[in-house]
């Protein structure tokens, strides 16, 4: 994948106004939500651009969406509400605010309130100057070291390095797109985290911008240690789709030619063994046990990409999405 070096396009004028959609997934923030929407709404009245906030209820049961609605109710020009029918997960409400929403830009934010609405005006800022893609960057966080910050560290390093697209905080939600370069691929899983890097990968111009962190006041984390698992099995899949989607043959077979030709040695090496010095072929279980899981493990990875391959071309093949809508209050479409 390319660097993030890419230099932004020529900004617009800056007599043109953009129609920005500000998209968050929320679930069970009901103490959250109003305050949020406040800010928001400051946030960008001292902005140029026309706006809508776009708020997803993703199954929330703390009364969540019933705060949202008395929002829409009272701010039907910049308010809309899509409600899923279930707890469908991040990467899905994301998507379906996307998919609800108007702008030329998109901006995401999370609902806790953890990133500070304030921060929208320099995202786009940096949106004006020509850029298609800025993240937020969390330079001093207030989370846990041990199980927020560090995990974080560590997987953001990971990410840049296998995909090559170089930022400090892929997991800062807050960060404003270009629509055009959402469009080419589909989420599943953890995959909003990786939208910039796919993103990269098509060529868009991205950087990325310090925004301020705050400690969570109300409500609970949804995130965990074992988030880490997801986020290192999904960089398998977008690496597996940026480099070998259209040529399989050369990661699969690679891996086998080195697996059988390092089998074949190794077979030969006990042969010859026991040829000059009669001893057994198979002598160690703990050899025999340890090279079998080796060989499970490996396999278990491709298979869970061919999979992952299958499961893509089952949803795009048939534009099944991955989120189901129970109703959307001021939905453009309607009016």
């Amino acid at each position: 994948m390319p660097k993030t070096t890419v230099k932004p396009r020529k900004a617009k004028s800056k007599d043109t106004p953009v129609w920005v959609s500000v998209v968050v997934p929320v679930y069970n923030e009901v103490k959250n939500v109003p305050t949020l929407h406040a800010k928001i709404k400051a946030a960008m009245t001292t902005t140029k651009h026309k706006w809508e906030l776009v708020l997803v209820d993703d199954g929330s049961t703390d009364g969540s969406l019933q705060a949202m609605e008395v929002l829409a109710a009272y701010d039907p020009k910049h308010t809309r509400v899509v409600a899923l029918r279930r707890n469908f997960g991040q990467t899905a409400a994301i998507s379906a605010g996307i998919d609800f929403s108007t702008g030329e830009i998109i901006v995401l934010m999370d609902g806790d309130l953890q990133n500070d609405p304030e921060d929208i005006p320099k995202l786009l800022a940096e949106i004006d100057k020509g850029f298609d893609v800025v993240s937020g960057w969390r330079k001093f966080r207030k989370d846990n070291f041990i199980t927020r910050t560090l995990p974080s560290v560590v997987a953001n390093k990971l990410i840049s390095k296998v995909t090559g697209v170089v930022l400090h905080d892929y997991g800062c939600t807050l960060k404003a797109y270009r629509r055009e370069v959402l469009t080419g691929f589909r989420l599943y899983g953890e995959m909003h985290r990786f939208i910039p890097a796919y993103a990269g990968y098509g060529g868009a111009s991205i950087t990325e911008v310090p925004v301020q962190h705050h400690p969570r006041k109300f409500g609970t984390s949804k995130y965990g240690l074992e988030r880490t698992v997801k986020v290192v099995l999904d960089l398998f899949t977008v690496k597996f789709l940026s480099g070998y989607v259209n040529k399989p043959i050369y990661l699969f077979g690679g891996v086998g030619i080195v697996f059988s030709g390092t089998g074949l040695l190794g077979l030969l090496f006990l042969f010859g063994r026991k040829f000059l010095t009669s001893s057994g072929v198979v002598d160690s279980p703990v050899f025999i046990l340890s090279a079998l899981l080796f060989a499970i493990g490996v396999q278990s990875i491709l298979l869970g990409l061919i999979a992952e391959m299958m499961v893509r071309t089952y949803h795009e093949s048939q534009s099944k999405p991955i989120y189901r809508v129970r109703y959307v209050i001021n939905d453009i479409s309607e009016q």
